[in-house]
């Protein structure tokens, strides 16, 4: 007789996937919010890790992660893409990209940043963003983007290009 491997042992062999959330913020000129990390080279969206171990969503995870970043609590807007990114070096992650939409000029006055990771932000029209986020960022916030333009829904996408 085969015994069935205890469902705890079945889980532990199934892969991993890492989980990230952001929230596109714009001003009243459609320029994009970036922030600067100084834990690393470049420039994102306010977002991070979702800490799905204690059962946080990718919309409550950008939401902390927008208020731990910079001091803005706001309830985000629809989804505007989720972006599937292998990785080099780490497992693959699923990006979630919410909107968060446009902020008047006390808000943006009222923007605290964590220094214990963020340097600077500011904000960035369009024809700037590839300049600011090369690579699959920079693609999934233009999806981004034109989703809210479109008045489509959420973008699927592959290492920031259009799945399917």
């Amino acid at each position: 007789m085969t015994s069935t491997p205890d469902y705890a042992a079945y889980i532990a062999r199934l892969p991993r996937v890492l989980a990230g959330a952001a929230a596109l913020f714009r001003d009243g000129a459609g320029r994009v919010l970036l922030v600067e990390p100084g834990y690393r080279e470049g420039w994102g969206l306010p977002g991070g890790t979702v800490e799905s171990d204690s059962g946080e969503t990718p919309r409550q995870g950008a939401r902390r992660e927008t208020l731990e970043e910079i001091g803005l609590d706001r309830a985000l807007g629809r989804l505007l893409a989720v972006d599937w990114v292998p990785g080099t070096g780490r497992p693959p992650l699923v990006a979630y990209v919410y909107d968060g939409g446009v902020l008047a000029g006390e808000e943006l006055a009222a923007i605290r940043l964590q220094e214990e990771e963020l340097l600077s932000w500011r904000l960035v029209p369009r024809e700037e963003l590839a300049a600011h986020l090369p690579g699959a960022l920079g693609r999934r916030v233009l999806a981004a983007l034109d989703v809210l333009t479109e008045g489509s829904g959420p973008a699927e996408l592959e290492n920031g290009h259009r799945a399917g």
